[in-house]
């Protein structure tokens, strides 16, 4: 197995990098404000991070409405989500929830991050002589996109792979779950697509306003934007590492995966959501810098991840999502 930080200082380019931090979990709730606006409670559990001014229902300046964010970076309230991950009982059925654990320490490491995931704005997409010729234009207030499809049960795009951790190092990119034990936890990866039509904020799927390029599992360079999608924007990348090795020992030797999302379908459907949230012009000042090594870029406050660690909502459905389940949340 390769080591995570060996792989990642293998990927970083010299003079274009971009963000990586860490942002602890906010909250776990059945609650989804880009696919389910308004619902309450949305159809499955989501693992979320971010701005406090997550609710079930958000448009607008999110960045404006926050007054903490669980983002190391001080000025970063978007959010991030992704299904929460679940561990179904071989023998009686029965579920409970596998909590997430901050990303192994690589550059920095997750600085005293609890649960969360690591996030990363990057410029890895852009071809060298495509470095040269498209600046990269950050997202407005209101924009939301979704990447992955909870349905799918075939491949979906290069950019969401699995990884089955063991120590500090990770073990060859994959399409679904591992099918055998982690000795350190589940590694999953969702890349979103880099290229912007300019104009809408958000479409029907979620979707359709994006135009992905990424032609593999890893952060490495890619094909310029079309016509029908000519923005480049930074592309958002999320990482979690789920602790799944207190279930390892209930996990019988030769049978299938027992790990499921929170809408137990195909592993195939690994999907995320985001909310820009950036407090002003913050964002696109760090991706305008030139050499950026996954720090503020010279120009972001960080908090303490004391700090971070503090900011929560509260529970606006009020459902037990941990402990032994005799179902999912919302699948009674």
């Amino acid at each position: 197995m390769r080591s995570h930080t060996t792989t990642l200082l293998a990927l970083v380019a010299p003079a274009w990098a971009g963000l990586r931090f860490p942002c602890s979990t906010l909250t776990i709730q059945r609650l989804d404000p880009v696919v389910q606006p308004g619902s309450n409670p949305s159809g499955h559990v989501h693992h979320i991070v971010g701005g406090n001014a997550f609710n079930a229902s958000m448009s607008g300046d999110v960045g404006e409405r926050a007054s903490c964010t669980t983002c190391q970076m001080s000025e970063d309230f978007s959010n991030y989500w992704t299904a929460h991950l679940y561990f179904k009982h071989p023998t009686n059925g029965s579920y409970h929830r596998v909590e997430p654990k901050p990303v192994m320490p690589a550059l920095g490491g997750s600085n005293g991050a609890k649960g969360g995931l690591t996030v990363y704005y990057t410029q890895f997409d852009l071809s060298k002589d495509n470095v040269k010729t498209q600046h990269v234009k950050t997202f407005p207030p209101g924009f939301r996109m979704t990447v992955g499809n909870p349905q799918a049960t075939s491949k979906q795009h290069l950019g969401l792979s699995y990884s089955c951790m063991s120590g500090n190092s990770r073990g060859r990119i994959i399409s679904t779950m591992p099918e055998t034990p982690c000795s350190a936890g589940i590694f999953t990866t969702h890349h979103f697509p880099p290229c912007w039509d300019g104009k809408n904020l958000d479409s029907p799927d979620h979707q359709s306003h994006m135009y992905n390029t990424v032609n593999s599992e890893g952060f490495t360079n890619a094909s310029p934007c079309p016509a029908s999608h000519p923005v480049r924007v930074p592309q958002v990348a999320f990482e979690t590492v789920w602790d799944t090795t207190p279930f390892n020992s209930m996990w019988p030797a030769g049978t299938p995966n027992p790990f499921v999302w929170s809408y137990e379908g195909s592993s195939y459907g690994t999907h995320a959501d985001y909310m820009f949230g950036w407090k002003g012009d913050s964002l696109q000042r760090a991706m305008d810098k030139s050499e950026c090594f996954y720090d503020g870029c010279g120009s972001i406050k960080k908090q303490p991840m004391a700090t971070a660690n503090q900011c929560k909502v509260k529970d606006m459905v009020g459902e037990t999502t941990t402990g032994w389940l005799k179902a999912l949340p919302g699948r009674i």
